[in-house]
């Protein structure tokens, strides 16, 4: 059963994590300069006043929002009683911990999973039956090319976004008929802040390591010289026009998954041949573990 996704003609209310900088801080400027509503969240607004002034003196709003907080549900609740409806959720806060996957903490894994994934599936928990119940709703999760293929170091935050991922799909799946969308926007290296927002482990690299890619990747990353390839005003024009179906996203109001970046298009390529290369090799073997009937 396919049904065509359909937009109210007005303007719509948007809370979006991860505001004080880098994509959430863009996308707020870009969401509120179309004219729409903007509830921008932080984890501690008090340390970016002026951001906060512009916003509300737009007509928005800034909370203080932090998705590791098992309570911050809380802030949608509050909104719709008071008679604020989310119409769309940006899942956008994160960060990134490096070291190979045997370096790892305990800590540092669950850290990358409570704000890379419990934290989302939290506010989408309490957003959707909202937007189920009207009829109308768009959840967008920024993820990252991490999810699909990740890199050496990138261990805990590709676990973390591909959990994002996974989810995001079958919740695609389940609330289609409802008429509430999902998008996953799948992001290459972008010129934010997400390279100060990258921590290396605790642990020492173990000695085996030394010279190996996932060391030059973590020395590469923490030295200040990354030089991202994506430009993030493109990208949120990009990510403003496939959410609002103009533009770019004119007529591809059903899609639920937007790829973006050149490096990220390489890797999407690349995917697409580990799997094919999988069925090549062992498709014969695939094909015949079935029960014979």
């Amino acid at each position: 059963m396919s049904m065509r996704f359909t937009m109210p003609k007005r303007p719509l209310t948007w809370l979006i994590t991860g505001c004080s900088s880098g994509f959430g801080l863009t996308l707020t400027r870009a969401v509120q300069s179309h004219g729409h509503t903007v509830i921008a969240t932080s984890r501690n607004p008090s340390r970016t006043p002026d951001l906060v002034a512009e916003v509300e003196s737009k007509g928005g709003k800034w909370l203080k929002l932090d998705v590791d907080d098992p309570n911050c549900p809380q802030v949608i609740a509050d909104l719709e009683a008071s008679g604020q409806q989310v119409d769309v959720l940006v899942n956008n806060a994160g960060f990134s911990v490096l070291a190979c996957v045997e370096q790892f903490t305990e800590e540092e894994v669950r850290s990358q999973m409570e704000s890379l994934y419990f934290g989302p599936f939290r506010l989408i928990r309490a957003a959707v039956p909202y937007m189920r119940m009207r009829r109308f709703g768009i959840v967008v999760n920024m993820s990252s090319g991490a999810g699909l293929e990740g890199r050496e170091s990138m261990g805990a935050y590709a676990a973390a976004k591909a959990a994002l991922d996974g989810m995001s799909k079958v919740l695609a799946k389940e609330v289609a008929e409802f008429n509430v969308r999902v998008l996953i926007v799948s992001l290459g290296t972008f010129n934010t802040n997400m390279g100060n927002a990258v921590t290396v482990g605790k642990n020492p690299m173990p000695e085996g390591y030394k010279g190996s890619v996932a060391d030059k990747t973590i020395e590469y990353m923490a030295s200040g010289k990354f030089d991202p390839d994506g430009d993030k005003e493109k990208a949120i024009k990009a990510i403003y026009e496939v959410v609002m179906g103009k533009g770019a996203g004119a007529g591809r109001e059903d899609e639920t998954f937007l790829p973006l970046g050149r490096d990220l298009a390489a890797r999407v390529t690349h995917l697409q041949d580990y799997y094919a290369h999988s069925m090549e090799v062992f498709g014969d073997v695939c094909n015949n573990v079935y029960r014979d009937r």
